[in-house]
């Protein structure tokens, strides 16, 4: 069945409308970063890099790291920024861009976002590396898709409850990363279930004129347990990455490197040195 242009528009010369590239721009393995300028720190990396383009907030440089090809594209900030990015590539690879329609074979992209985010234990300093076991999202975004959260649903349900989420915000939803990346990948990293926030201060409990709705929700954030499961950190881009990538038949991961602790209101004001170590684990391993 074709898919109509309205759905999924391309721009006049056949690119995809907001990346802006074409198939055959893409590597399969690609690494996700919200930053556009993190893009070019990355591909600085490569040995060889063989395609650049800028389309809004939206980088791609693709190349080779020691005999890889790979693609590496800024998300901007949020995971309404991941709806489009995240359904986007899967077209680039999965959807005949003349024909507008679906290929008869799939093609598996990996997928692992490098970011930054905020601790929320207290035994987790910053400047620490952390894997997301679980993506745990607030943002409501996999509500709006047909989705199967088997084997979730009692964690959700308790963390509702022990922390009387309210009604008025969008219910939350849980999904994991690939375990063969988790393991491949972040081996040496702290792990835990990562949350999304929509949003960087009120959604995540920073009252700085705006008075917060939710003023103890962090706290509660922080105590609860789930069969021997917590929530390290909070950030605003996972929950929607592994949502839709399990959703379409991709592997993905998210690592973030800690720049803040939450509970201790420990800072790194630089942190370019730890960001610098964790791309190079990333390039190497994935």
């Amino acid at each position: 069945m074709k898919i109509p242009p309205s759905e999924l528009p391309l721009q006049p010369n056949g690119a995809i409308y907001h990346i802006g590239i074409h198939p055959d721009n893409l590597a399969d393995k690609i690494v996700l970063v919200g930053d556009p300028g993190r893009v070019a720190t990355i591909s600085d990396k490569f040995d060889s890099v063989e395609f650049r383009h800028f389309h809004r907030e939206l980088t791609t440089h693709t190349g080779y790291y020691k005999n890889k090809r790979i693609s590496v594209v800024s998300t901007g900030m949020g995971t309404d920024n991941i709806d489009i990015v995240l359904t986007e590539l899967d077209a680039l690879a999965n959807v005949d861009l003349q024909k507008m329609e679906q290929k008869a074979e799939h093609k598996t992209l990996t997928m692992v976002r490098i970011g930054t985010c905020g601790a929320i234990q207290k035994d987790i300093p910053a400047g620490s590396y952390i894997a997301a076991k679980q993506g745990f999202g607030f943002d409501g975004l996999l509500q709006f898709y047909k989705h199967d959260s088997t084997g979730y649903e009692d964690l959700v349900s308790h963390f509702v409850k022990f922390t009387d989420w309210s009604e008025r915000l969008p219910y939350p939803y849980c999904t994991p990363a690939d375990e063969t990346l988790l393991n491949t990948i972040a081996f040496d990293m702290v792990q835990g279930i990562t949350a999304s926030a929509p949003g960087f201060f009120g959604p995540q409990g920073r009252a700085v004129r705006a008075a917060l709705a939710y003023p103890n929700l962090n706290a509660k954030i922080e105590e609860f347990v789930y069969k021997n499961q917590r929530i390290t950190n909070l950030e605003m881009e996972c929950s929607a990455i592994y949502g839709l990538g399990n959703l379409l038949g991709h592997r993905t991961l998210t690592v973030c490197l800690a720049i803040a602790n939450r509970v201790t209101h420990q800072f790194l004001n630089d942190y370019n040195n730890e960001m610098d170590s964790l791309i190079n684990k990333v390039l190497d391993r994935i």
